[in-house]
């Protein structure tokens, strides 16, 4: 087996918007190294200058070197039927695999990193950086952040690794069926391996353990796995590799309770790569209150985050209906509810009785306002969304109170599920939010055979 121990400097942290300033490939056949390849490159745009104190690599050096696309077919042959070793191998790669690309050309070979490798061999280190791997192991970096440099001490650190390998993981991590090769560099494989087959909620964690993505899976191992099996060269990609330390989930008894958790777990942690689930939020409410001449009004105003709005709305005009429906079936007034704002004086609902111009107490008027609210919140549906959970033997629920969610968890499959109240005592309540009740309804039109309706 043949190896292309590979390093690159370059422009930027991501391939997709920066290039490459220089590569070294040594191809190692496990003993000694049989070819080299070293060059300086032009990126064909400005090294920036903190890039150019780090590497010593300036846009002078660069200027009349061989572009990629020049290199490019020497490369593609060099790198091909090897083994593509590099330390945190999916940086390297994905510069690499994007350029030859855009000259035309297919890598698809298997991929090695020393950071992993490292960490199976020499579990308990404090570091696994090149340059304190050199360091703790007493292996020369001549050009430290240089290609030929660094290509070449990670052949060293390569050659004591294979030395020190007894359980042959070498062999396992580049085997056909081995997923090393498309992990994080310092994510642990258990991690993976311990993951269900079932529906869940996942969090990737970064080297502080903060949760800095959550998502959610009909099979948790599968879906994980998904987030690795492509190397894209974008910067967003890139640095969500090389952040993700460990993985955490919650198995969920159907994909329904793994839709809602993941909205509740995004909603309360905020992870830095999670996009914010707008859009679907209502905007407007339906607000009661009583004003300074002791009238009871109801309007139509945008959510507020402290108060508690009677029916929400996900735009302003379906607010506006509804409370004009109100205002019609109880003959409310068009001007306490806000619907009609002209400079008159009456208002031009037909069915008013003269609160506006108070004509009829504020007493009397209370009482079909009162009972508009309380129709209002009989029309909000309760029920019970009822399906067999796929990881215990148990019935799951998920209980909407009064057009609300309530909150989810787990039955047996001879509970009672037509009393509401004991439901309440068994489910673990979570907060209530607009994308989750919408969540709920549509699937409770949807599939009408698992609801109970209460």
């Amino acid at each position: 087996m043949l190896y292309a121990i590979t390093d690159i400097e370059t422009t930027g942290g991501y391939a997709s918007a920066n290039g490459i300033t220089e590569i070294a490939v040594y191809i190692f056949d496990g003993k000694e190294i049989i070819e080299k390849f070293e060059t300086l490159v032009n990126p064909h745009q400005p090294i920036p200058h903190f890039i150019e104190v780090l590497t010593g690599i300036t846009n002078e050096m660069v200027e009349n070197a061989p572009s990629f696309a020049q290199i490019a077919p020497h490369l593609a042959d060099l790198l091909s039927d090897k083994v593509f070793v590099a330390h945190n191998v999916n940086f390297d790669y994905s510069f690499i695999n994007h350029q030859l690309l855009e000259a035309g050309f297919q890598l698809n070979t298997k991929k090695l990193c020393t950071v992993r490798y490292s960490r199976k061999i020499f579990p308990k280190l404090a570091s696994y950086s090149l340059g304190n791997l050199c360091r703790h192991f007493e292996i020369p970096i001549q050009n430290r952040h240089r290609a030929a440099g660094d290509a070449r001490a990670t052949v060293e650190l390569f050659k004591l690794l294979k030395e020190k390998d007894i359980n042959n993981h070498l062999y396992t991590m580049v085997g056909k069926q081995s997923k090393e090769q498309f992990l994080p560099p310092f994510l642990n494989k258990e991690d993976i391996e311990q993951l269900p087959l079932t529906p869940g909620v996942y969090y990737f964690h970064d080297a502080k353990d903060k949760i800095v993505y959550v998502g959610k899976a009909i099979q948790l191992k599968k879906r994980v796995l998904s987030h690795f099996s492509n190397n894209k060269p974008t910067r967003q990609k890139q640095e969500f590799l090389r952040n993700i330390q460990r993985i955490s989930f919650q198995q969920c008894g159907t994909e329904l309770m793994a839709s809602v958790l993941e909205t509740i777990e995004i909603k309360r942690l905020w992870p830095k790569y999670n996009r914010a689930i707008k859009g679907f939020e209502a905007s407007y409410g339906l607000y009661v209150f009583e004003d300074g001449n002791g009238y009871i009004r109801i309007a139509v105003d945008r959510k507020h985050k402290h108060l508690k709005a009677v029916q929400s709305f996900y735009n302003r005009y379906e607010a506006v209906n509804e409370l004009k429906r109100l205002a019609n079936e109880f003959s409310l007034c068009y001007k306490l509810c806000f619907i009609d704002r002209s400079a008159d004086v009456d208002c031009s609902s037909e069915t008013c009785k003269g609160a506006c111009s108070k004509k009829e107490k504020a007493t009397t008027y209370n009482k079909r306002v009162l009972k508009a609210v309380e129709q209002l919140r009989k029309e909000l549906p309760s029920f019970a969304i009822k399906e067999p959970s796929y990881f215990n033997k148990q019935d799951s629920c998920i209980l909407m109170e009064d057009g609300k969610f309530y909150g989810m968890g787990y039955l047996p499959t001879d509970f009672d599920f037509t009393q509401k109240d004991d439901l309440r005592n068994q489910l673990q309540s979570y907060p209530e939010y607009d994308f989750v009740r919408n969540m709920i309804h549509k699937y409770a039109v949807e599939q009408p055979d698992k609801v109970v309706w209460l």
